[in-house]
Formats: C-alpha cells, structure tokens, sequence
C-alpha cells in the first residue's frame, strides 16, 4: 500500500506531553516539514524558550539549546554572529515568554534586524503556569489573575506584537497566521517556510505570530477553542502580512 502520509523527519518520535487540542503539536510538525523540505535540519539550531514550549527540544531533530525566560531572541542572536553562514537559528516563544518577560529582547532584536527567524505562538493566555493573564489576553477574557475578565482601565489593552514590530526598520518580514482549521494550517505552512527562507537568503529579521489554542486553560474542549480562536482571537488579531521586505543594515 502507498504511504500518503509521513511523520517528517524533522520531529523525534515520541509520545507529545501538550494537552488534547493544543495546536504546538501543529505547529512542531510545520516547522518540521519546513525544515525538512528545505534540508536544513543538520544546519538548524532551534532555542527553546520556557512556558508550554519548554521541551521543545525534545521533538524538533536538529540540535537545540535552551534560554532563560524571555532571553531566546539574546541567544539566538548570539548563536547568529558566531555562526552566520553555517546555521539556521529559529527562536520558538509563547506569548507569555516572548510578550511579556521577553518584550525588550525581541523588540531590539527586530530593530537590529537580526537575521533570525521567530515562531511566535499566541494562545493568549500563560499556559504552563496555571493560566495566567498574559500580554495578549483578550478584553473580557477570564484567567487565573483576572476571574473577571480582562478591564482595560485596570489591566490595559492587549499587545498587537506583529502591529509593533512591523513599524521597526529592521524588520524584514512578520507575519499573523492561525491554525483553527486546515486551510489556515496550509497557509501557516507557508510563512513558516517563507521566514526560514529569508534568513537563508540573508534578508534580516522575520517573525511568523501563529494563533493557538489552550484548551486547558481556556476551560473548553478542542473543538470549541478552534472556534474561539476564529471568533474571537482572528477579530482582535488580524491576520495577513504585516511586513515583507529585505533589510541589510543600509536603511532601505
């Protein structure tokens, strides 16, 4: 019988520690095949970051390191100027880690226009830590910090991260995707390899925001948070291109 699917060889095989309906094991498998497709898991070094995404070293089969919380966009950058023609390096961040503790790293890291690639994963809310409001909480959105719901008079508004970024320089390429139904899912695809293509083409500083899910915390079942994401997450986090052009430190 003909295989018409494959596990990529860009993941380890082993049993996933996310929760049912979380869509980071999505997600892993994208940039897997990304990886894959482009033959570029002996050059690829990933950096874990902490929140759910903590042991992702443990699925993705290319050599990983792990960073301090917020600090993956620091390591990576490091990685980088050490090893600029030899590797790939991708940052792979939660919202919590890379939003919150981590704003100031990936802020400056976008307005240098380091030529790495981030995997930006929106659920909206800290999952590894109990569910938390986090920087891109929704308004209204109930948490373990917020059982009322998000107010804007006492907890702000929600960070558009793909918005701020966009407006630095040396930003090349940042784009908002989801993965709520498989149409959305193909199109992921295509920006996550879009985004490791530019840094093999040495364009800067590319970043894919990918809408996720969070089951647990959310307090639905998976078909449900596919449909909040849709109409909920989509409405206040548009999606589509935000930025795309090639920066090489010369101002254009």
């Amino acid at each position: 019988m003909k295989a018409v699917f494959e596990r990529t060889s860009g993941l380890i095989d082993r049993e996933t520690h996310y929760c049912p309906g979380c869509t980071h094991g999505i997600i892993h498998r994208l940039v897997g095949e990304v990886l894959e497709e482009l033959d570029a898991l002996e050059q690829t070094v990933g950096v874990a970051s902490v929140g759910c995404s903590v042991l992702s070293y443990h699925y993705f089969n290319c050599d990983m390191t792990q960073a301090a919380h917020g600090r993956a966009p620091a390591v990576a950058t490091g990685l980088k100027r050490v090893l600029p023609k030899e590797r790939l390096i991708f940052t792979y961040q939660g919202d919590g880690d890379l939003a919150s503790i981590g704003m100031g790293e990936i802020v400056h890291a976008a307005a240098r226009g380091e030529n790495i690639t981030v995997i930006f994963v929106n659920n909206a809310i800290y999952g590894m830590t109990g569910g938390q409001m986090a920087p891109t909480s929704l308004l209204g959105q109930k948490t373990a910090t917020t059982p009322e719901g998000r107010a804007a008079q006492t907890q702000g508004l929600p960070i558009r991260v793909s918005e701020m970024l966009a407006t630095l320089d040396g930003a090349s390429y940042i784009e908002r995707v989801s993965t709520h139904d498989v149409p959305h899912v193909i199109k992921a695809k295509k920006a996550i390899k879009k985004a490791f293509q530019n840094q093999k083409d040495e364009k800067g500083f590319s970043m894919v925001e990918i809408l996720s899910t969070c089951p647990t915390n959310w307090g639905l079942n998976p078909e449900e948070s596919m449909q909040w994401v849709k109409d909920e997450m989509v409405p206040y986090y548009p999606l589509g291109v935000y930025k795309d052009h090639s920066y090489k430190g010369d101002g254009v």
